[in-house]
Parts: structure tokens; sequence; C-alpha cells
């Protein structure tokens, strides 16, 4: 349970472990963490601006900024920038849900967002040296605000957990559903959740090897993605549920047209208004490795026809051409 009082914040406290799940870490390696309610850290009403690096408050941010592990024992992300803040917010606004924002911390005399004014978040404001340190980018002028955000219940991360038909409850509507292969780079992963969020796709499901959605690089390159999409980590097993459950047809982007196994199918608006009234999961695999074998055993591959002689195009690129082109219809695709 994660409580909030005027006077205090508190994070959220914990007990002895009593089940262990797992999640990505930033190195795209999978480590272990407690789905107990993890301890509290007070920050005392009376403090209204912090200076120093080395305040216990500014370590624990640090740290959900920088490790996985942390951040999801936690159940905590910070939110670094003006932009990403104001659209989570505006987000959670316009479906009437309780903020996920625990501190909002501003740069010494900055303005508070005009979309949060008047609402209950606690503000602290950081001197330069503090906010350069949280923000962790070189050019730290520019940013003005970061958060203390709540991982939202739309984020569910089902490994070690048994296939099972709870699949119905992973995304309110999964007509569309975005799956990436092992994405580890941050800044593809983020852009690849703003593109799907920009097409109305139904949510995005990660397959193992891909990293945390809420790593702080993702969290820069998503805008704020990562808080307003259903994402569910998992595995084949769960993903072969869900689309089993739903009917969904299965694709993959492939950058050759003519593999090993099997030729692949160009992506055409022909092929777009033929999956129109489909269940569908589209696979997207990582720059380095591609997609995985079973991958491209199990789903129908499908290629970007291009007059150029390059081999490939960026995974972030790929996807957003595959993510305008199969979204659903009556969301204006041309």
């Amino acid at each position: 349970m994660y409580l909030y009082q005027l006077s205090t914040l508190h994070l959220p406290r914990t007990t002895l472990p009593q089940a262990w799940s797992s999640v990505h870490c930033d190195d795209g390696h999978t480590q272990r963490t407690t789905e107990g309610i993890p301890p509290r850290l007070p920050l005392p009403s009376h403090v209204k601006s912090i200076t120093s690096p080395s305040n216990p408050f500014v370590k624990h941010c640090l740290k959900l900024r920088q490790s996985s592990t942390y951040r999801h024992f936690h159940g905590s992300a910070l939110v670094v920038g003006t932009t990403p803040i104001r659209e989570i917010y505006r987000f959670q606004d316009s479906i009437q849900g309780a903020t996920t924002m625990d501190c909002l911390l501003l740069l010494d005399g900055a303005e508070v967002p005009k979309e949060l004014y008047n609402t209950p978040i606690r503000t602290v404001y950081v001197s330069p040296m503090v906010m350069k340190k949280l923000s962790g980018v070189q050019s730290a002028d520019s940013i003005k605000a970061a958060a203390l955000m709540r991982i939202p219940p739309s984020f569910r991360d089902m490994n070690g957990k048994q296939r099972d038909a709870s699949c119905r409850s992973w995304f309110p509507s999964p007509h569309r559903v975005l799956v990436l292969d092992g994405i580890q780079d941050p800044g593809n992963l983020g852009t690849l959740l703003r593109s799907a969020i920009a097409f109305r796709w139904d949510g995005v499901f990660l397959l193992p090897g891909c990293c945390d959605p809420f790593n702080d690089k993702v969290l820069r390159a998503a805008r704020g993605a990562s808080f307003q999409l259903p994402i569910v980590s998992g595995n084949w097993s769960h993903l072969q549920t869900l689309a089993i459950e739903f009917k969904m047809k299965l694709l993959a982007g492939h950058p050759e047209i003519t593999t090993e196994l099997r030729a692949s199918s160009l992506l055409s608006q022909k092929l777009s208004d033929s999956l129109a009234d489909s269940h569908l999961c589209l696979v997207l695999g990582s720059e380095g490795l591609g997609l995985s074998d079973q991958s491209k055993q199990v789903c129908e591959l499908v290629s970007i026809p291009m007059a150029g002689k390059f081999e490939s195009l960026n995974v972030s690129v790929a996807g957003g051409i595959f993510l305008f082109m199969l979204q659903p219809h009556d969301q204006g695709c041309i």
C-alpha cells in the first residue's frame, strides 16, 4: 500500500519477502525482486528545499534512476523533465485516475507546471547541483523538474509466474499488441513505446532480454508512454496464452524478403486492409541479434519494401512504419 501525506512523503513499507518475481534489469539481464512492500523513506515535513547531493532522499532518487532492481523493489521510478511529467499527469487526469506522482522536485526558481496547480502533490525545490545529479545528463541546464512516481498498475511482470487465463486482464482491448523481442537499447525501446501510443496500439508485451521500460533513458525517449500504455513482461509461454485466448495473428518484422525458412510477405496497404479485423501481435527484434529463433518459427514474417540498397532500418524507424501501417483503420490509417 502506498501512503501519501502532505506533511511527510512515505515510500512504500515492507515486510520480509513473501514471494519473488523477475524484472528486466538495465543491463538486459533478469534479476529477482520481492513482491513485498518496500521500506519507507521519510522526507520530513519541514524540508522545503534540498541543496546537497549527499542528502539521503537525493541518494534514494539517484538509485531509482540507476538501478532496475532497486526501483522495482520500491515500486517507484524517477521521471526527469517537465514534458514527460506533464504528459503523464495529463493522461492520468484524462482517465480520472489517481496520480502516481508522490513528489515533484523543482529547480530553484522554476515554476510549478500549470497542470499541477492546486494539486496535493508535494513540491520540493532543489539546487542546480542536485538537479544535475538527479538528471544524469551533461547539459542539465534545461532540466527544470523531476518527479518521483509509482510504477503504474498497468505494468505487469509475469516472469516466474505460470501461464494461466489471467491474460484477459493484461490489456483492456488486445486488438493490436506490440511485442518486443530482446530490445536492449533504451532509446529504441522508448521510441517504440512512444510510437505505439501515437498510433493507438493497445499495449506492449516484452519478451526476455528487453531493458526495463522504466529505465531513465527509456523514460526520456518515451516521453511518458511507459506510464500510459499497458505493458506486460513475460515469456513465450505467456504470449502464446494471450494469442490463443484472443485468436491473435502473429506477425514479425524481418529485414530480408527471403530467409532460410520461408519467404516474407511485403508490408503494403493491401496486407494492412486484409488484417483490419484481425487481432494482431507484431513482433520486432533487436538490431544486433534480430528476431529470436522462436519468433522466426512461430510468426508470419513481413518485410518493408525498400528501393535503396541498405540491408535494414533502425528498429525504431522500422517499428514506426509497421505501427502506422497496421494501426486500426478507424484510427485514421491512410
